[in-house]
């Protein structure tokens, strides 16, 4: 299926992703070296279990002796108790290691998105982004805490296990030593296909998501418009697709275990038909034999683990680089080096002949050369037809854009020039499409004054004239409103998200379409408000209801991205250009001014 643009970069290969990952490792350097030694100790005792039984079969059931036997015996049982602590040690403090890294990775991560501009949202698929954060951060998280300590674990075992069987017999050991080859050429060369398989099938798995994402968020629709069985029908082909994926990187991995496993037990079973006719003509003891094939079992067992290691690696490998790949992304829009300081607040915003258009659709200007000024205490209405470029206006103002062309000044400091923090806090939006947070009612009226007082909380939602409704509600302003508030009426949303704006108290208010979601007597109730809340503060309106804006202190009409008329209501109905077109259409006469007070 045809895949959305991305901005990721797709440019590393091999394991060199995991590299990126001292970077998180590094501040647990205890923790990891407390690990490393559990690590050993573990291995340690275990390579001792077959030279102990050596020491019981040789010198004690073959030479008769019960005190040897018995000593034995009891190093047998301390090893035992060694191995157990050890594993005990070495389980928990990689877990907790895996827990911590990923928490952390998972942080940056997020921390990162909140700085990159919106540009980056508008190419990439929220689905993708939330299953590196998801499905990707459980691989590693499942690699660092478990997997590489079970592959390191098993290193010791093979190492450790290869010098005990050079001690025990060199002749059988180099005959091992031919397998070794052998098991190396599978696991280099289905290796490479394993990790471009992984990191594939993790992809289908993100297309995946983006469609669950996109169809539970857009449930209403997708039932309204009964495209159940088409949305179900593309669903299943990304799931066939993923599937096959999927098989395809099993299949590998399993053939990968499969000939190393084969390989290495295929040589043991050579070594001991050898061993078997050493120990008939007196060249080995039945302890050394028997030690043998412990170790023995114990390197095949260890090569096996390593060689499914590598498939693990090279899918780790794959999440790592989707995951760093977020964290490679630089942000558009970031604050200077040394960024200009803002003066006291004045409340003025202005556009000087700025040219823009979106980083998505850069064949067609959003904006050209607009250039107005909205002075302290200004009402500013913007009009025109759908994309005119009003919103684009407020999109500049907030920084979330840079300009191709022209600046955009705020209290006489070029936005270019400013930390986006600082500026963003000279504004309080009221968007038209209210956004609703996962939380309480009191949070969210107070999400951008996160210390303010439930009294103020309160004051606002008065003020906006929504005190009645959330007071009401079952556990009052404490009352979680549901994923994108969906236990509020889309009028409700809109109070709310005005009593946001009112307790920011900031000295430029924009509203786009602020009232456009609520009923006569709900826009009636809070006219009052707003007026109160736009005394003394700079207003930028975006307006389609004409009705809205007739007694702002001047209306920019604007046209495919320009501003193509300047004036009051009754000068631009005298002009009888496109505002009095637009005046006719909805109050059904050019001269027709309906009886209403601004928003």
């Amino acid at each position: 299926m045809p895949k959305n643009p991305t901005t990721l970069p797709r440019s590393t290969s091999g394991l060199k992703p995991l590299h990126a990952l001292g970077t998180f490792l590094r501040p647990y350097r205890r923790l990891v070296g407390g690990t490393a030694l559990a690590l050993l100790c573990a291995g340690g005792s275990f390579l001792l279990v077959p030279f102990i039984l050596r020491f019981i079969i040789d010198k004690g059931l073959g030479a008769h002796d019960l005190a040897a036997m018995e000593k034995g015996l009891a190093a047998l049982i301390a090893t035992v108790l060694v191995l157990s602590f050890s594993t005990y040690a070495r389980y928990t403090r990689v877990a907790w290691l895996g827990e911590k890294v990923v928490a952390d990775m998972r942080r940056a991560v997020y921390a990162h998105l909140l700085t990159l501009s919106p540009s980056f949202f508008e190419v990439t698929r929220s689905g993708d982004i939330l299953s590196r954060l998801s499905a990707d951060a459980s691989i590693l998280q499942t690699i660092i805490g478990s997997t590489v300590s079970v592959a390191l674990r098993n290193l010791v075992l093979l190492t450790g296990g290869i010098i005990l069987m050079l001690t025990t017999s060199a002749k059988l050991t180099l005959m091992v030593g031919l397998v070794i080859p052998l098991v190396m050429g599978p696991i280099l060369i289905l290796g490479r296909r394993v990790r471009r398989l992984s990191k594939t099938n993790q992809e289908r798995q993100a297309d995946v998501n983006a469609s669950t994402e996109e169809t539970v968020y857009g449930i209403r629709t997708v039932q309204a418009f009964g495209h159940e069985a088409q949305s179900l029908a593309a669903y299943t082909t990304q799931i066939e697709d993923a599937l096959r994926t999927a098989q395809a990187h099993i299949h590998v991995r399993g053939l990968l275990v499969g000939i190393v496993i084969f390989l290495v037990l295929s040589a043991i079973s050579v070594v001991l038909g050898v061993g078997g006719h050493d120990l008939m003509e007196g060249k080995l003891t039945q302890g050394q034999l028997a030690a043998f094939i412990g170790y023995g079992i114990i390197v095949a067992s260890a090569s096996g683990s390593l060689s499914e290691f590598g498939g693990e690696l090279h899918r780790a490998a794959g999440a790592a680089e989707r995951i760093f790949e977020l964290l490679a992304i630089e942000p558009t829009v970031a604050a200077p080096v040394s960024p200009v300081s803002f003066p006291p607040a004045k409340g003025e915003i202005a556009f000087e002949n700025v040219s823009f258009h979106y980083p998505a659709r850069p064949d067609r200007d959003a904006l050209d050369a607009v250039s107005f000024t909205a002075r302290r205490g200004e009402r500013v209405a913007i009009v025109g037809p759908s994309g005119a470029g009003k919103t684009t206006l407020f999109q500049l103002a907030l920084r979330f854009y840079d300009p191709q062309g022209g600046r955009v000044l705020l209290d006489g400091v070029d936005l270019k020039t400013a930390d986006p923090k600082e500026a963003r806090a000279r504004l309080a939006l009221v968007p038209q499409d209210p956004v609703i947070f996962s939380t309480d009612a009191g949070q969210n009226i107070a999400y951008g004054c996160p210390d303010a007082t439930s009294e103020e909380i309160r004051a606002a939602a008065r003020a906006a004239h929504a005190d009645d409704f959330l007071s009401a509600l079952p556990h009052g302003y404490d009352t979680f409103l549901g994923e994108k508030g969906v236990r509020l009426s889309g009028g409700q949303k809109q109070r709310l998200v005005i009593a946001r704006a009112i307790l920011r108290n900031a000295p430029i208010l924009l509203l786009d379409e602020a009232t456009s979601a609520l009923d006569s007597e709900s826009e009636r109730l809070i006219q009052d408000a707003m007026d109160r809340l736009m005394t003394n503060r700079t207003t930028l309106i975006i307006a389609h209801r004409l009705a809205t804006v007739i007694h702002a202190d001047r209306i920019l009409v604007m046209e495919a991205g320009r501003v193509v008329e300047t004036g009051t209501h009754s000068s631009l109905i005298a002009q009888n250009g496109l505002y009095a077109r637009l005046a006719s259409l909805q109050f059904g006469g050019a001269e027709a001014t309906p009886s209403v007070t601004s928003s």
